[in-house]
């Protein structure tokens, strides 16, 4: 007779199973996440000329440190899809990491300073990884980039039209604002903000009342209509990101427990137990009756 036993499972489902567990794990991500922060904090104490000269050495080796440790959690991610490599890849966080990693070990960038601060820099942005919110507003970001696209290009139309304009009324009078379209461009962008709005309606009225309906409408159009538009943008982006977070945490949890056999094997006992007491009293009605007949 055929043993049929099951086996022990193949060693690439072992080890990802044993490295999804401590992935998986409270203590793992929040020890990232600190020395996340904590390579944050080297960062902003090199930029201190006296105390990155007076602590290089014990500096170099935290940097050394906090490589080695980053190296560690990006193998230990990939060990844990070891049975199920192309859902690793298919993770942007992922690739985001492997990359920022990657690039710390070759020669162009350990031998070129800039370079290699920042792909430092680069590491504070995977803090995001371990921030669902702050994951939410990048997603939002990317996703508001198309629409972002458009108003702009809406933006670059209706600054040129003014532009012009403000060069053919107000370039005799103004030259330092509006002596060419680049000099106009410039004042309007800065306008758009609300900065010296004031000053500019008052120059504008000392060549002609009428600069008020020029100033009025652009600030208008440019202001209120144009950055409400980009606030709506932005708004619709971070309701999707958070639709998309909430489907990936529920396929992430994964559908409900069917319930078990033994909990419908109690209900089915329960259930011949409730029939089996309407039989009973069902028996005892009858023999009352004739008893009494």
């Amino acid at each position: 007779m055929a043993d049929h036993t099951p086996g022990p499972p193949p060693p690439a489902h072992a080890v990802a199973a044993r490295c999804r567990r401590v992935v998986d794990a409270d203590w793992f991500g929040v020890a990232v996440f600190a020395v996340i922060l904590a390579n944050a904090a080297v960062l902003g104490v090199e930029t201190y000329d006296g105390l990155a000269d007076r602590w290089h050495g014990p500096l170099k080796g935290l940097e050394h440190g906090f490589l080695a440790v980053f190296t560690a959690e990006i193998l230990l991610r990939a060990a844990a899809h070891a049975d199920r490599p192309r859902e690793f890849l298919r993770d942007p966080w992922n690739l985001f990491d492997l990359a920022v990693v990657a690039l710390a070990f070759l020669p162009v960038a350990r031998d070129n300073a800039t370079v290699l601060r920042l792909l430092r820099l680069a590491r504070v942005f995977r803090a995001a990884r371990f921030l669902p919110q702050l994951r939410i507003i990048i997603v939002a970001v990317g996703k508001s980039l198309p629409g972002t696209a458009s108003f702009l290009l809406v933006g670059a139309l209706l600054l040129y039209v003014y532009a012009m304009v403000g060069w053919v009324f107000f370039a005799a009078a103004d030259p330092g604002h509006y002596g060419s379209i680049g000099r106009a461009v410039l004042t309007l962008f800065l306008l758009i903000t609300l900065d010296g709005l004031g000053d500019a309606v008052r120059a504008g009225l000392e060549v002609s009342r009428w600069s008020i309906l020029y100033f009025g409408s652009f600030v208008l159009l440019g202001s209120f209509v144009l950055v409400n538009l980009l606030v709506g943008v932005v708004i619709n982006s971070l309701e999707e990101a958070r639709e998309l977070e909430r489907e990936a945490a529920t396929a992430a949890a994964g559908p409900p427990d069917p319930p078990s056999d033994e909990h419908a094997l109690r209900e089915r006992i329960d259930a011949l137990r409730r029939a089996l007491d309407d039989l009973e009293s069902g028996l005892a009605a009858t023999a009352t009756s004739r008893q009494d007949a």
